[in-house]
């Protein structure tokens, strides 16, 4: 039974997506690319949001508060601040230009080097980081949920690789034949359900430990160790209160404000009122988001401290899953992960393959090729990247422990770099393409020295290294001077100016700035609540 209705809901979903997206016209590079330019807020918001959350969240997340508690909210609450400076500072300057992607206002305000040497390194992390990481732990999630090892009987890793496979090839069809409104429509009826699903989770697990009532869950959950519920983590922490001001930052606004799979979304936004609208509703959603990816965390170290060990946290959201949430609803729940899966999967397939056909082959490839031929050249590119991707996937069983804190930290190597030239270009004038190109270097390079090199040697002759994102904070700062330098140094002949290419309605959103201020206190508010 769980299982029926866990295909139901998974084929009631295509099934929508498909009637929403049969009369876009795919074979232009606005239909295809940015669903013709025609989402509007709620659509937005609820795929910014689905986009965002995946099995490495509820898995990885909660696992993370069941050892350090509440203070690794910060990755959710802060995340909504993200959003205000991208609503208020980036998304006019993005719609203004009618940009496809972020590398395009890169080749303008620089040059064509520039664009390509950043696609290139959205392109790696999405292939080597992002794609099979999501992949693997869907799979595993999956899995675990159904014990498909047992239904199939199969062994461990043939069933790991049929799911891969699987998950893979759904998520295929939805990001290369359907195109962004596609992904986008499907996130959008996800979102409700992970929403409903995902507070389930919290709900049940509260009552649980209320002997079924909720409010006195509450006071149990905070009785049993009052220590979690302390968002000012120590220096020894996962995220220590100072890297909020430092890294936390930097990665939030790269996150929401330039990572080409998240702000895709936004950029294809029918108006800037709808987008500022998206973003700002996908705000105040992410503040609660701790409900989902945080608060289960400390409810399974109530139930299962005893029995599970720091290293074994991760395992702990699906215990907690399986211990409280009644059977008859374990389909839906499943229906909703994988939905969540896929999101994370098909939109960062979908911005490869935007990314290649726009910047890549149009530019390099094929200069004369119609916006039909850019469309199929992403296409194919698309098919090739999700072959390989499901391919290394199952690898990372493999892998030695602790590969996905380490990948995270990878992820680092190009987060400063790219935020750094694209924060310069827009908020200077005459600083040159020349400033980029170093700064693109010097940040992957002292960056990959510092945390694969340097801090290995300290630790290893019983030093202490500050913290990556404490790293990342130096490094920005260190970048946007030596840009600021060889800007007096080698100015720019003419000053840049960007253009208004009337592609989109860029009036703003009258309440967007009050908006922000007010997610902003709230924001801030629960550090004094939790503290």
């Amino acid at each position: 039974m769980q299982f029926i209705i866990f295909i139901a809901f998974t084929l009631l979903v295509g099934v929508i997506a498909y009637l929403a997206t049969r009369n876009t016209n795919e074979n232009s590079e606005d239909g295809y690319f940015l669903g013709g330019r025609s989402l509007t807020a709620p659509v937005i918001a609820a795929s910014l949001l689905l986009t965002n959350l995946s099995t490495e969240q509820l898995v990885g997340l909660n696992g993370s508060a069941f050892n350090e508690g509440i203070l690794v909210m910060a990755w959710e609450t802060l995340a909504a601040i993200a959003m205000v400076v991208t609503a208020t500072l980036l998304l006019p300057r993005y719609l203004k230009g009618g940009l496809t992607t972020i590398p395009q206002f890169l080749e303008r305000r620089y040059d064509t080097a520039t664009k390509s040497i950043t696609s290139g390194l959205f392109l790696s992390g999405y292939v080597v980081v992002l794609l099979p990481i999501v992949l693997y732990s869907g799979a595993v999630a999956i899995i675990g949920m159904f014990d498909l090892t047992t239904l199939f009987n199969l062994s461990q890793g043939t069933t790991l690789v049929v799911t891969v496979w699987s998950i893979g090839l759904i998520g295929s069809v939805y990001a290369i034949f359907g195109g962004l409104k596609a992904v986008a429509v499907s996130d959008t009826v996800n979102a409700v359900g992970l929403l409903i699903g995902g507070l389930m989770i919290p709900i049940f697990g509260l009552m649980y430990l209320g002997d079924g009532s909720l409010f006195s869950g509450i006071e149990t959950l905070y009785a049993n160790d009052p220590s979690k519920f302390n968002a000012i983590g120590s220096d020894t922490s996962a995220i220590p209160f100072s890297t909020l001001f430092t890294g936390m930052v930097l990665v939030q606004l790269f996150y929401w404000g330039t990572n080409q799979a998240i702000i895709q979304r936004a950029l294809a936004a029918k108006n800037l009122v709808e987008g500022q609208k998206g973003l700002i509703i996908a705000a105040f959603v992410k503040i609660l988001g701790p409900i989902i990816v945080v608060l289960p965390g400390i409810i399974a170290y109530s139930i299962f401290g005893d029995t599970l060990d720091a290293s074994q946290a991760d395992q702990s959201y699906g215990l907690l899953v399986n211990r409280v949430l009644p059977p008859v609803l374990l389909g839906f729940f499943a229906a909703v992960l994988f939905g969540a899966i896929l999101s994370s999967f098909n939109s960062a397939l979908n911005s490869s393959v935007t990314l290649f056909g726009l910047d890549i082959y149009k530019q390099y490839l094929n200069k004369n090729a119609d916006e039909r031929q850019v469309v199929r050249a992403g296409k194919i590119f698309g098919i090739v990247l999700a072959v390989l991707s499901m391919f290394i996937a199952p690898g990372i069983a493999n892998a030695p422990e602790g590969l996905f804190g380490y990948l995270q930290e990878v992820n680092g190597c190009y987060t400063v770099p790219i935020l750094t030239i694209i924060l310069v270009g827009y908020l200077t004038q005459y600083v040159p393409a020349l400033a980029a190109k170093v700064a693109m270097v010097m940040g992957v390079t002292l960056y990959s020295f510092s945390q694969f090199f340097l801090k290995d040697y300290v630790i290893s002759n019983g030093g202490t290294y500050p913290h990556f994102l404490h790293i990342m904070g130096m490094l920005f700062l260190c970048i946007i001077a030596v840009m600021l330098v060889i800007g007096k140094w080698r100015p720019r002949t003419e000053a840049y100016v960007q253009t208004y290419t009337e592609q989109v309605d860029i009036t703003p959103w009258k309440p967007v700035k009050i908006m922000g201020v007010i997610i902003t206190v709230i924001v801030i508010s629960t550090y004094f609540i939790f503290t």
